[in-house]
């Protein structure tokens, strides 16, 4: 921790955030807290300047070529899955969704979008690559409705994407502030990308039509088609991921996504 101390100074307590990636660490000093973050993306101070994520106080370089990031540190809990339907984060994502200013950063960064026709020729070729495309008849039926639904998502608005909106990630503070973090995920994208995973494992379908009045959605005739479609390319990859580490229940759990997303597509959007 001796380097961490070098970035925030000596007379700072840290100690692990915890985490997959063992980068997020909490300096602790008198009664005030900082996170602190190595090498997160430059695209966190702008994040930072349009109240997406908590302020960002300081970034340090050190000598070894590592960025350190502190923001502060704001007492609060995860929403719990119930919470996602609430107005206000459909207000977030709209926000986060309309703002040229972080479309702008992301793209000064060197991100471009990756078109639809992209992502499909990718995972087709990843479920080749590892035998699964002639294992389970979910998947030869789950092509089908990809490649009967690409033309839809094609010359649709680009906007920066969250792509990993589980409800873990948003942050209800104790004085009622709403952020979202963890944005390693980022990408350049249809904005369907977004909000269907949150109508599809958070919202009652009968209240989907409200929500997006919230969020601001434009009605088209392909918004639940575009939807879908990423919402099956989601499951696709983390099953293909799953298969990969010989996760084998993980496997069955995402073909049961699968087959509830095929049965939609067949019984309601194609019919």
């Amino acid at each position: 921790m001796n380097w961490l101390k070098q970035a925030v100074g000596k007379e700072w307590d840290i100690t692990s955030a915890g985490g997959l990636t063992g980068d997020a660490y909490i300096a602790s000093k008198d009664d005030r807290r900082l996170f602190l973050k190595r090498n997160s993306s430059p695209f966190l101070a702008v994040l930072s300047a349009e109240g997406i994520v908590p302020k960002l106080v300081f970034t340090k370089r050190m000598e070894n070529g590592d960025v350190i990031t502190a923001q502060e540190w704001l007492d609060g809990r995860e929403l719990k899955a119930a919470e996602m339907r609430h107005h206000r984060v459909a207000d977030l994502l709209g926000k986060i969704h309309g703002s040229s200013e972080l479309l702008h950063m992301l793209m000064r960064l060197g991100k471009k979008p990756v078109t639809p026709d992209d992502r499909f020729a990718n995972i087709t070729a990843q479920l080749e690559a590892n035998g699964l495309m002639d294992q389970y008849n979910e998947i030869q039926d789950t092509m089908t409705y990809l490649n009967h639904l690409l033309p839809a998502t094609r010359d649709q608005q680009q906007v920066v994407c969250h792509c990993d909106l589980n409800h873990n990630n948003i942050i209800l503070t104790t004085k009622g502030q709403l952020y979202l973090v963890d944005w390693d995920n980022a990408m350049i994208a249809d904005p369907a990308m977004d909000f269907g995973f949150i109508l599809k494992w958070y919202v009652p379908m009968e209240d989907w039509d409200r929500w997006l009045d919230q969020y601001g959605a434009a009605k088209d005739n392909h918004l639940f088609e575009r939807m879908y479609w990423y919402l099956i390319m989601d499951a696709l990859n983390y099953l293909s991921w799953h298969h990969e580490r010989n996760e084998s229940d993980k496997v069955q759990s995402r073909l049961a996504d699968l087959r509830n997303l095929n049965d939609y597509v067949e019984n309601t959007i194609l019919r």
